[in-house]
């Protein structure tokens, strides 16, 4: 579900309160979300939560009236990965399977390019009236998929069918949607990615480090999960979540800490993707106590850490291919091209401090790839999920 792009419509049913709970689910497993409300939709939720939980602005009308623009239902449509109803309402129902345009929701199904999956939600004796199902039938005809309603006690007091399927069947309604899509390409592969920064304790409370938020990392180890492939994700202290069921997590510190993980994991692994800013140092001596400030200067003596890549790249069998980054000031070609000669690499991704929107913590990154035969691809700047997957469907060519 990870960037996904999910067109959300809502219409006025009392099913609509339920959309909150599919909206932060959605965003929680990285989708972008957009939505549209139809005008009778606002009474059963506001737009001011789903805008708040989505993050977008909200679709109602053709026209913002505050400001004139215009809600442009073409660019909705061609935004979408996928159009998805809920709930849907059988007023809206028959809309649809008519081809009727009177909202802006209605608008965008029609122009929509992508697929759309409705999840209807109405009472018993509605939900079962022959002229509602014919248009149900009438829409799955037209190539709409239909979440199945749930069994229960419905807002007019009956029990039956027709309740709206839960925002946790929705959400696992469209994950397999999106699964039959999915790449299988490193399916029975595993995966070592390192990532994030590494902490070097100064005292108690202090630390050597640096701005990495292990953002690259994570969206790697993700993309390798949705091709199938099982990831042992080791990372240093980050916020970024990677939940994914073929990704194992391994929450490390220190670069001690983290070549500690890698020499446990590396050799049952084909591919390593070796994303972490380690720091390149540490103190000697860790103070037991917190550092007091009192002299004007202090003097810190530093000594080197493990090269957790440059062993990696020494213990590399046949079999694998290790990926390396480079993050460069100066001379940024010259000095990948050692990096990846001096440990042994197959591919190294440079990115440059000099690059726009290619810093640490940033949603973006601008990358060249170089492997050892001194062939280099270059990229512009995209968001770090399609970043990851030029990544990989670069390295993969190495894999055949």
């Amino acid at each position: 579900m990870r960037g996904k792009r999910i067109l959300l419509g809502i219409t006025g049913g009392i099913a609509a309160y339920k959309i909150a709970f599919l909206i932060r689910r959605l965003k929680k497993a990285g989708a972008e979300v957009k939505c549209i409300m139809t005008p009778a939709s606002v009474d059963f939720i506001s737009p001011l939560v789903v805008s708040t939980l989505s993050e977008n602005p909200v679709g109602i009308e053709f026209w913002n009236k505050a400001d004139g623009t215009w809600n442009n239902h073409v660019e909705y449509g061609l935004w979408a990965d996928v159009f998805i109803v809920a709930p849907l309402t059988a007023n809206t129902l028959s809309k649809m399977v008519a081809g009727g345009c009177d909202n802006l929701l209605l608008a965008t199904y029609l122009s929509l390019k992508s697929v759309t999956i409705v999840a209807p939600a109405m009472d018993l004796d509605m939900f079962k009236h022959p002229s509602v199902k014919r248009n149900f039938d009438l829409l799955e005809r037209d190539g709409t998929a239909i979440i199945p309603v749930g069994v229960g006690e419905l807002a007019s007091g009956l029990i039956g069918e027709g309740r709206m399927a839960e925002p946790e069947e929705i959400f696992e309604f469209l994950c397999a949607h999106f699964n039959k899509f999915d790449d299988s390409q490193l399916e029975g592969k595993r995966v070592l990615i390192t990532a994030g920064p590494t902490y070097e304790q100064l005292d108690p409370v202090r630390f050597i480090g640096n701005h990495s938020t292990g953002k690259m990392g994570v969206e790697l180890a993700l993309s390798c999960a949705e091709r199938g492939a099982e990831v042992v994700l080791i990372i240093g202290p980050s916020v970024v979540l990677s939940d994914h069921k073929r990704i194992k997590r391994i929450n490390v510190t220190s670069a001690e800490q983290m070549l500690s993980q890698v020499q446990q994991n590396w050799s049952n692994c084909q591919l390593g993707i070796f994303t972490a800013a380690v720091a390149d140092y540490r103190p000697k001596m860790v103070a037991k106590e917190k550092i007091k400030k009192a002299e004007e200067q202090i003097s810190l003596d530093l000594i080197k850490n493990p090269d957790v890549l440059l062993w990696s790249g020494q213990n590399k069998k046949s079999d694998q291919l290790l990926v390396g980054f480079a993050l460069e000031t100066e001379n940024p070609i010259e000095n990948a091209k050692k990096k990846l000669e001096r440990k042994n690499l197959d591919f190294i991704v440079l990115n440059s401090l000099q690059d726009e929107g290619a810093a640490f913590g940033l949603d973006t990154n601008k990358i060249s790839i170089l492997d050892k035969h001194n062939n280099i691809e270059r990229f512009e700047l995209k968001s770090k999920r399609e970043v990851a997957q030029d990544i990989l469907d670069h390295v993969l060519e190495g894999m055949k």
